[in-house]
């Protein structure tokens, strides 16, 4: 059995672990906690790195701090995850989906400026598969117009757009460390930001209300219920399994790409014989090898094919189905413009395994049973 996705382990994982409860600090904001968030601010050149529960929940902070208000309009595309949409539509957000880029499947940043209006209030770019979106042009748009830009950039730790780090571009960036991510702490995120106006309301939303953060750095006396706020802080357990990773990072990235660029290669002639489309990688994008998928036909097709390679047990996935199609789509948002590409590419694209220290001998499987099919 070939498994679509492994967790990534490096050894270390379970002796932090019985470090963070060795120093009897198992709750949030332990040592390993910081370890990850300083890593992340010196590695990718941010000035506040907030570890979180999940994406979900830095997206949800992302979505109090950029003051959207109920009624006021978000534009983001309809090729993501739920979380991309629900963070803005528990603040009251109407959903304006933009159409995609056929060749990265991220959001086509020229169809940005005619979507936008006078309730306009958020830019939400997702880099899918750790490419980044055409950041240089979103932001412009988003200057004249008087926008935030909240990056989803869950798929994207590690990937850089110009040189510049994913999530660390736009007003607010939201990583994922979910099971399924290059760096995993089975379930978390981080909300990344530049500016200190920021940060302390940053800190008291993700403790509950409270300033118990300045509390614990001994600049208040007490901490109090100061504000609006939930529980988005991370056990110290699982930001222990994560800080293994991030040791490893280097490794694991190198690895990763290893490992694309070996499907790459081997999928060259499919492609070229007409058979299937491969990942296009913009100049302006250095990807971080989130994920390799290729695009076949249509959705008969890929249906044709993932049962092929599932009686070949190599499991295979394919990703969203469109949300602007979607019951609380259709409920919470509206479609700007004409779906030429989302929904016709979304039932094209189909990911293969892939995962840290994926064998050559399964890639060869993979690519040998797929050369098969189309035989």
């Amino acid at each position: 059995m070939i498994d679509f996705n492994i967790p990534p382990f490096v050894g270390k994982e379970i002796q932090y672990i019985e470090q963070a409860v060795k120093n009897k600090k198992i709750c949030g904001d332990g040592e390993f906690t910081k370890k990850c968030s300083r890593w992340m601010e010196e590695r990718f050149q941010v000035n506040h790195c907030l570890l979180t529960t999940s994406c979900t929940h830095a997206l949800e902070m992302a979505a109090v701090l950029s003051g959207i208000q109920p009624g006021e309009e978000v534009i983001l595309p309809s090729y993501t995850f739920v979380s991309t949409a629900d963070a803005f539509v528990q603040r009251g957000a109407k959903l304006v989906f933009v159409d995609i880029r056929p060749d990265t499947m991220n959001l086509d940043e020229c169809l940005l400026e005619d979507a936008i209006t006078e309730k306009t209030r958020v830019i939400v770019p997702v880099h899918y598969a750790g490419v980044g979106c055409a950041m240089d042009e979103i932001l412009d748009i988003a200057k004249r117009h008087s926008l935030k830009v909240v990056e989803d950039a869950a798929q994207g730790v590690g990937a850089y757009y110009k040189g510049r780090a994913l999530g660390t571009i736009g007003d607010f960036g939201c990583y994922s460390f979910h099971e399924t991510k290059n760096y995993s702490m089975g379930e978390g995120g981080a909300l990344l930001f530049q500016e200190e106006e920021f940060i302390e309301k940053a800190e008291v939303l993700r403790e509950k209300g409270t300033d118990r953060s300045k509390f614990f750095r001994g600049q208040v006396d007490k901490y109090r219920w100061v504000d609006y706020g939930s529980s988005y802080l991370p056990s110290d357990l699982n930001a222990a399994y994560l800080w293994a990773q991030l040791e490893m990072a280097d490794e694991i990235r190198k690895d990763r790409l290893e490992s694309w660029n070996y499907y790459h290669e081997r999928l060259e002639g499919l492609e070229r014989a007409g058979c299937i489309e491969r990942p296009f990688v913009p100049d302006y994008a250095d990807h971080n090898a989130h994920m390799y998928y290729i695009k076949v036909k249509d959705l008969e097709e890929r249906g044709k094919l993932i049962q092929f390679l599932k009686e070949r047990e190599i499991h295979t996935v394919f990703h969203y189905v469109p949300l602007h199609s979607a019951p609380a789509g259709r409920k919470f948002g509206r479609f700007h413009g004409e779906d030429r590409y989302t929904t016709r590419e979304s039932e094209r694209l189909l990911r293969l395994p892939m995962y840290y220290q994926l064998t050559r001998e399964k890639q060869d499987q993979v690519v040998k049973a797929i050369e098969e099919f189309y035989e």
